[in-house]
């Protein structure tokens, strides 16, 4: 279980896993606690850890959110294409990348 406010990140990457959690469920996803940036952090699903989402705000427009896609083959990922997105937008990429 992910304790959101236990956590050291900035608040708009706070607002995005409580969005995802109400979403999807507390089970639904993992974070990759190496990702030590206050104001980013990597999601993936327990059944494909691979498959993941790099979400960050840093360098972004206020309440904008940029997102990295990872896929199992490195090759295959998608880098600096998604940025100054809003929290919907970000919340659509990542129901398309994990969950479909």
């Amino acid at each position: 279980m992910i304790n959101i406010w236990a956590i050291d990140k900035a608040t708009p990457i706070k607002l995005l896993l409580l969005e995802l959690i109400h979403r999807y469920g507390e089970h639904a996803l993992t974070l990759n606690t190496q990702e030590q940036h206050v104001q980013a952090v990597e999601i993936a699903t327990p059944n494909d850890p691979k498959l993941a989402a790099y979400i960050y705000c840093f360098a972004q427009a206020p309440g904008r959110y940029g997102i990295d896609l990872k896929f199992p083959i490195t090759l295959h990922n998608i880098i600096g294409e998604n940025e100054n997105l809003t929290l919907d937008q970000v919340i659509e990429i990542i129901a398309i990348h994990l969950f479909s």
